[in-house]
């Protein structure tokens, strides 16, 4: 496999696994967690008032979106906004072509793309949560 497939290749591959794998975990650790419940249930053990406590306080949490949404998107601009400063530092300094700025630049839109959607998203949540309360 040649140097050009593989490096981004492997970099889009970290960049899904860092964001896919705490996902999945947790989705797993909730299942496995109200399956638990349900086996309890079905077999007539009474819940725990601090174990119902808790799972209603997880999906309250859970409830404000719109927080997490505006949270990932600043934090997402933040990193393509640092991808172009990079590229504009190492241009100066190293590079004299012109390069290195248009290969940071490829991320930073990727980064600030998926940033602006988060920020969309945040703002959609506010105003369906608005409309509703």
């Amino acid at each position: 496999m040649e140097a050009d497939v593989f490096v981004p290749f492997v970099f889009f591959a970290f960049l899904a696994a860092i964001i896919l794998v705490p996902v999945l975990a947790k989705e797993r650790t909730k299942r496995s967690a109200h399956d638990l419940i349900s086996q309890a249930m079905a077999r007539g053990q009474p819940l725990e008032p601090s174990l119902v406590s808790q799972l209603t306080q997880d999906m309250l949490d859970e409830g404000n979106r719109a927080r997490k949404s505006l949270g990932s998107g600043v934090i997402l601009l933040a990193l393509a906004g640092g991808f172009v400063a990079a590229g504009f530092l190492i241009d100066g300094g190293y590079d004299r072509d012109g390069d290195v700025i248009r290969g940071m630049a490829v991320p930073a839109v990727i980064l600030g793309t998926v940033g602006v959607a988060f920020l969309l998203l945040a703002i959609i949540d506010y105003a369906s949560k608005k409309r509703s309360a």
